[in-house]
């Protein structure tokens, strides 16, 4: 039987940051991996994800520029596309793990389960730990309709060989909205199916409601206030049947069916129960500290049951915080920053901080702000057709923000760091700042 200070289970990027600094603070750590190294991000999420999203910037800004000097751009080579994609995804994993041996963790393959309070078996060993750290995120979940196997999933789109010509995305949520984005600028008639009228609903409904007009420009087509009930398979493809509104029947064919309907926590193989860690639908159960009803099990990534968004970067962040707890360096409990939320569609929706249907509720405390940026040099000269922000002031410190444009994503970081740090207007008095950018449009804005 091995024995381990900490074992960590699952290789993401909330496991792995937790590893490598417990590893870098004197720990014997193991790190145990039943699918690809590495975790969903860079081999089935966000890295691939937006390596495709790279085709669909190059589209998009061309097709901004159409009678400045530039020809419509109406399909992409998807096989080559697809190549590149894989020139990332495919040796990532074996890379991956290399690194963790070299740096002196030991790496296990096989999936764990919990056979006693400190002791799991992962794959043909029994091992025995002082603490364990959970970090197994989450999958797709699938629809629960008839015919739900000719569903796909997110994975699957990320790996496809060819483009469908004519496909429907089920879910109107941030995988939907941006894999719909990659397949209409590829060329695909795309439709997005969603059970109620209010897609992104974690987002402002005014942007949202611009962001669906911006995609039905582009010809992306939405069925809302649709329960699907069924997709069977024919010799033309997918039929798809539900009921709309007023108990009208919905029945359309397409080539495939993506279902992006959420994702659901990866717990029932970890035999939890053996180790009497809480969990419920939402994940896994923690405290302030991120540890669970078990003193020596802890959780981070998206297989937490939170309120914070499941994100890449919050996962990171939770897996070195639970280094330093573990480590006996952080006595208080976790304590997030503003966390950036966005949605890499066409064009891009972020948000950070206070939201501006937060700052309605508390009227009186908070001032908002809403600006059309279209016109701005910034957005005019790349021929952006829309952009715009919600700013959220307290006083004259800005605490939230809310951005629709193509260039939102990196608008969105320079927000969430005047945020964190309280810059004000005044601050930028003492700076000279690269223009015209990004940059340099913020002192207008804030």
């Amino acid at each position: 039987m091995e024995k381990y200070d900490v074992v960590v289970i699952g290789s993401g990027p909330g496991g792995a940051a937790a590893a490598y600094a417990l590893k870098d603070g004197g720990k014997r750590v193991a790190l145990v991996e039943d699918d690809l190294w590495g975790g969903t991000c860079p081999n089935r999420g966000c890295d691939p994800k937006k390596m495709l999203v790279s085709g669909m910037e190059v589209v998009e800004r061309n097709n901004q520029m159409l009678g400045r000097g530039f020809s419509l751009i109406e399909s992409i080579d998807w096989p080559e596309l697809m190549a590149f994609k894989r020139s990332y995804t495919d040796p990532f994993p074996r890379s991956f793990k290399k690194g963790v041996e070299a740096y002196g963790i030991d790496a296990i393959e096989g999936s764990a389960r919990f056979v006693g309070d400190n002791r799991i078996e992962a794959g043909d060993a029994v091992i025995e730990a002082d603490a364990f750290v959970i970090a197994t995120g989450q999958r797709p979940s699938i629809l629960g309709i008839e015919g739900s196997e000719h569903l796909l999933t997110s994975t699957d789109f990320l790996d496809m060989d060819e483009l469908p010509k004519c496909m429907a995305f089920l879910g109107a949520g941030y995988i939907a909205f941006e894999l719909a984005a990659i397949a209409s600028a590829a060329g695909s008639e795309v439709t997005i199916v969603h059970h109620n009228d209010r897609p992104l609903k974690g987002f402002d409904s005014d942007l949202v409601d611009s962001l669906v007009e911006a995609y039905e420009d582009r010809g992306i087509s939405f069925a809302f206030d649709v329960d699907i009930e069924a997709i069977a398979e024919d010799e033309r493809g997918y039929l798809l049947r539900g009921r709309g509104s007023g108990d009208r029947e919905y029945v359309e064919r397409f080539d495939c069916v993506v279902g992006a309907t959420g994702r659901i926590p990866n717990v029932e193989a970890l035999d939890l129960e053996n180790a009497h860690v809480n969990y419920d639908g939402h994940g896994i159960t923690v405290d302030g500290f991120l540890q669970t009803s078990n003193p020596a099990v802890y959780a981070c990534g998206d297989v937490v049951a939170k309120k914070a968004p499941k994100l890449t970067p919050t996962a990171s962040f939770e897996g070195a915080y639970l280094a330093r707890r573990i480590l006996g360096s952080a006595a208080e409990p976790l304590a997030y920053p503003p966390i950036v939320s966005i949605v890499y569609g066409s064009p891009k929706l972020a948000q950070v901080g206070v939201s501006p249907a937060e700052a309605a509720e508390r009227d009186g405390s908070y001032k908002l702000d809403e600006m059309d940026l279209t016109n701005w040099f910034t957005y005019r000269r790349i021929g952006e057709p829309v952009s715009k922000v919600k700013l959220v002031h307290e006083g004259d410190r800005l605490v939230g923000a809310s951005a629709l444009s193509s260039q939102a994503d990196a608008l969105i970081n320079h927000l969430a760091i005047l945020i964190d740090n309280a810059i004000v207007h005044e601050d930028f008095n003492r700076m000279i700042l690269g223009s015209p950018t990004l940059a340099s449009d913020l002192p207008s804005l804030v």
